[in-house]
């Protein structure tokens, strides 16, 4: 039986207060973003997440690094490879890289359904256009 596990991390971000909610198994996990208005209590949280857990958006899964590799003797070389793989994994942590995929997802549907509504309107117009010229061809 595989086990699983969620974490919440609760922090400032002005003007708000942000909870974290993380939940994963094994090194495949998922983050959510939940914000509360002012300052939370550990009772306020629970009994939120208690009562709306299930209507939580997840971003989609993401597998973790395990980080195995032996230690660098020499301090600049291992200064390097950390600067080359924060370079390739980009910055913040792996929940806000989660939640930033999360935002690009939602960013490109919008983007999506926003040129079809357009695509739309533009046939809508350009059939009146037609019809009003069907209109005036056809005398009085």
């Amino acid at each position: 039986m595989e086990t699983g596990y969620v974490r919440l991390d609760v922090y400032f971000e002005d003007p708000f207060w942000v909870c974290l909610c993380r939940r994963g198994s094994g090194i495949a996990w998922e983050a959510s973003k939940i914000v509360f208005g002012a300052e939370p209590k550990d009772c306020q949280v629970y009994d939120f997440l208690l009562a709306n857990y299930h209507r939580l958006e997840f971003s989609p899964s993401m597998e973790g690094r395990e980080l195995s590799e032996p230690k660098a003797s020499n301090p600049k070389r291992e200064k390097r490879r950390i600067k080359r793989r924060l370079a390739a994994m980009g910055t913040g942590t792996k929940a806000q890289q989660a939640l930033r995929l999360q935002r690009e997802q939602g960013k490109a549907a919008r983007r999506q359904a926003a040129r079809e509504n357009r695509d739309t309107e533009r046939n809508r117009q350009y059939a009146l256009r037609r019809e009003k010229q069907k209109e005036k061809h056809k005398g009085h």
